[in-house]
């Protein structure tokens, strides 16, 4: 399965079914993904539809009465705001796991410790 469609199925799974269902950094590791294809999709659409759910949850939670404030409680109004927190942990965690997947898989010797000779 491609990482655009299983993030893109993720993030309908969290909204619709409540369902937690995507390691980001496991399944990259699965499909032994290379650096250059993790950072393709860090700035793909499907990456910026993630951030954009995560600051609109942000924005949701944070509250307020202006214009924008009240078009996204228009919008997520039917998420209580503690599940809003928790959605919102999962879609930045699966933005943080590409992040540190990418770091990862730069080139170069690992680090070890001292003691591993």
């Amino acid at each position: 399965m491609d990482i655009y469609i299983a993030v893109d199925k993720a993030i309908d799974e969290v909204f619709n079914n409540d369902r937690y269902v995507l390691n980001l950094y496991q399944f990259a590791k699965g499909l032994k993904m290379k650096r250059q294809d993790m950072t393709e999709f860090i700035h793909s659409s499907v990456a910026k539809e993630l951030s954009d759910a995560i600051y609109q949850l942000d924005e949701y939670i944070k509250g307020g009465r202006d214009r924008e404030h009240e078009q996204l409680r228009e919008a997520y109004g039917f998420i209580p705001k503690p599940k809003a927190r928790k959605i919102r942990k999962y879609l930045y965690g699966m933005m943080e796991d590409a992040i540190r997947y990418e770091h990862d898989r730069r080139p170069g010797r690992k680090k070890t410790s001292v003691g591993n000779k």
